[in-house]
């Protein structure tokens, strides 16, 4: 087969054509941007393009199939050839569940945790032996790439997104993998520059329910009240519906154990309710899948989370740090409630970052009330520049100190100067919380918390 990906250098892509190379196709790919760590990755395997830009020349009838990646756009010089040529074009998702055809198909979806569960049950799988094929939005650890596709597995477990196929079909990508084991976390408004109510967002769950194949399962979290209708009302497709909760669980000196009901003690790694909500969703998963609880409770007991998400930085007798992929205002609420619980006697100093699309436009801006209320000390932190960049109206400090209705909020738009003042806090007996979708415009996460680290 020979594949050729139009934008090969973004995170998914790039992962899509190591993926493809390793089975053994024959992979092409260009962009007009190839940045680390997708240059080098690609250059290991042969991959990188001979140079950035577009070239149509190299669209030719040869091709087996085009895979256009989110990066590139709809007038792309090299997405008209093959039109005009009448080549087979893919978006990314199309092409995942392409390759999954005669694949068991557990899809992950949600507008918070999908990357946790899916690491969860990957762990949980690999520990276990079971051969699967997978797409994560994350690197995690004990795995060379975020995607993974081979001739032999017998499923395959995908991160499912709500966001855009790609530029020319604007379909949420979960909307085309059709799985036989679907789960949803919670349904929380995001990406408004899509979809612009609400009610528009949830019903993209409503038809991804619908999209579950006849006789699949369905499993989603009780705990969250728009989810729980939307999957009770919608009908599916003679599916088996099945909520889960938190599971029993203790807190004792900055550990979390699960209690199960024949008294065995399952000490984990992570912590917070909705850790504690997407492990007990994992673990449905896994069931369906003839994994027991027992199996499940070995493996998940050394899952120390998913990349960025409630990732233990540092770690000493007074102060631990932590970073998490956290921007929106469920997110945020979650991640700091959650430390706040597993260190109710220490400061907790939270720090967010307003980066994405969604956050930093002023008619969103009120959905973070109280988003950070749990926090001892807060602090916002947003960059006019990347407003600007992103062709939004410029926002204020006083805006975004209004939108949290916190009147102690420290917001600031100078990173180097927010970085300053942390350093300048006593942190014994202390979290320091850092919440972004990207990283305060060059912070070094590592070096803060060792700067800072009482013990250090």
């Amino acid at each position: 087969m020979r594949i050729h990906l139009i934008a090969i250098g973004g995170s998914a892509m790039h992962n899509m054509a190591l993926a493809l190379h390793e089975k053994g196709y024959h992979v092409t790919g260009s962009d007009d941007e190839i940045r680390e760590p997708s240059r080098s990755r690609l250059a290991a395997k042969g991959l990188l393009p001979a140079y950035e830009g577009w070239n149509p020349e190299i669209i030719t009838p040869g091709l087996d199939a085009v895979i256009l990646g989110m990066h590139a756009r709809a007038d792309n010089p090299e997405l008209i050839r093959a039109q005009e040529l009448g080549l087979t074009i893919f978006s990314y998702p199309e092409y995942l569940y392409e390759q999954s055809r005669d694949k068991t198909r557990i899809v992950i979806g949600g507008s918070h945790g999908k990357t946790s569960i899916t690491a969860m049950v990957l762990h949980v799988f690999k520990h276990c032996g079971i051969d699967t094929d997978f797409m994560v939005g994350a690197q995690l650890a004990g795995f060379d790439t975020m995607v993974r596709i081979t001739r032999d597995a017998k499923y395959i477990v995908l991160e499912g997104d709500e966001y855009l196929a790609s530029p020319v079909d604007r379909r949420p990508k979960f909307h085309l993998y059709h799985p036989h084991i679907a789960l949803l976390s919670g349904i929380a408004w995001d990406h408004i520059n899509v979809f612009p109510t609400f009610d528009n967002y949830v019903e993209q769950f409503r038809i991804f329910i619908n999209k579950i194949e006849s006789g699949g399962t369905l499993i989603y979290c009780g705990n969250d009240e728009v989810l729980k209708e939307t999957a009770e009302t919608t009908a599916g497709h003679h599916l088996t519906k099945q909520a889960y909760t938190v599971p029993p669980h203790e807190i004792a000196n900055g550990t979390t154990t699960l209690l199960r009901e024949d008294g065995r003690r399952v000490p984990l790694l992570v912590f917070g309710d909705h850790n504690l909500m997407n492990l007990e969703g994992a673990r449905m998963i896994c069931e369906k899948a003839g994994i027991s609880t027992t199996q499940f409770d070995e493996a998940i007991q050394s899952f120390k989370g998913a990349a960025r998400r409630l990732e233990l930085v540092r770690k000493s007798d007074t102060f631990n740090c932590y970073k998490d992929f956290a921007h929106s205002p469920s997110k945020l609420k979650a991640t700091t409630a959650a430390v706040r619980k597993q260190f109710p006697q220490r400061t907790l100093v939270a720090c967010m970052e307003l980066h994405t699309f969604s956050s930093l436009t002023a008619e969103f801006l009120a959905e973070y009330n109280g988003a950070m209320n749990t926090a001892d000390v807060a602090y916002v932190y947003f960059n006019p520049h990347t407003i600007a960049h992103k062709k939004l109206p410029p926002i204020t400090e006083a805006q975004v100190r209004q939108a949290f209705a916190r009147d102690d909020i420290k917001v600031s738009t100078d990173s180097a100067a927010l970085v300053a003042e942390l350093k300048q806090r006593d942190w014994n007996n202390s979290v320091l919380l850092l919440m972004t979708s990207g990283n305060f415009d060059g912070v070094n996460f590592d070096e803060l918390a060792a700067v800072v680290d009482p013990k250090q």
